[in-house]
């Protein structure tokens, strides 16, 4: 049992998210101060209020302390967004990835799949595998000189195709 604790503990998504945790919580301390020492003042000097944590609603015995819950919606907001750049981006990596592995295709600057133009849908034009004997009206590859049936010279007929 000891044993298998040890192997799911060490995977690599275990610790791959144990670290994710670890910088989450630095990321939220620097937010935190963010908020604080920077946002929270600079709107608190445009609403004429001079620090929001003070902003408290009495009643009776209870306090309902609105500035601090402003400041953790002002936090969640900036994480919550700061989150989606980098979602947002790693989804960017991951298709220009898929895309990428894809030889025919082609990507504009901003990574969106280029339109082809109709030159490039164009098929290229097929050769035919066979053809028909003019002398004997035999099956015979198209490439051929010469009928394999009648033994008729098809030089001629080979000129006049690739003109």
């Amino acid at each position: 049992m000891l044993k298998e604790f040890k192997e799911f503990a060490m995977k690599g998504n275990i610790m791959d998210l144990a670290i994710g945790v670890v910088i989450g919580g630095a990321f939220q301390q620097i937010v935190n101060s963010l908020v604080q020492d920077i946002i929270m003042p600079a709107i608190s000097m445009i609403t004429g209020k001079v620090d929001f944590s003070d902003m408290v609603l009495t009643i009776g015995d209870a306090s309902i302390k609105y500035g601090n819950f402003i400041t953790t919606i002002v936090n969640f907001l900036i994480i919550a967004f700061s989150i989606f750049l980098v979602v947002r981006y790693l989804n960017k990596l991951n298709k220009l990835k898929e895309l990428g592995e894809l030889a025919a295709t082609k990507l504009d600057k901003k990574g969106r799949l280029k339109k082809k133009k109709q030159e490039e849908t164009k098929e290229a034009e097929v050769k035919p595998i066979t053809k028909i004997c003019p002398f004997c009206y035999s099956e015979i590859k198209y490439e051929a000189t010469r009928c394999p049936h009648c033994t008729s010279e098809l030089v001629e007929q080979k000129e006049k195709n690739t003109k």
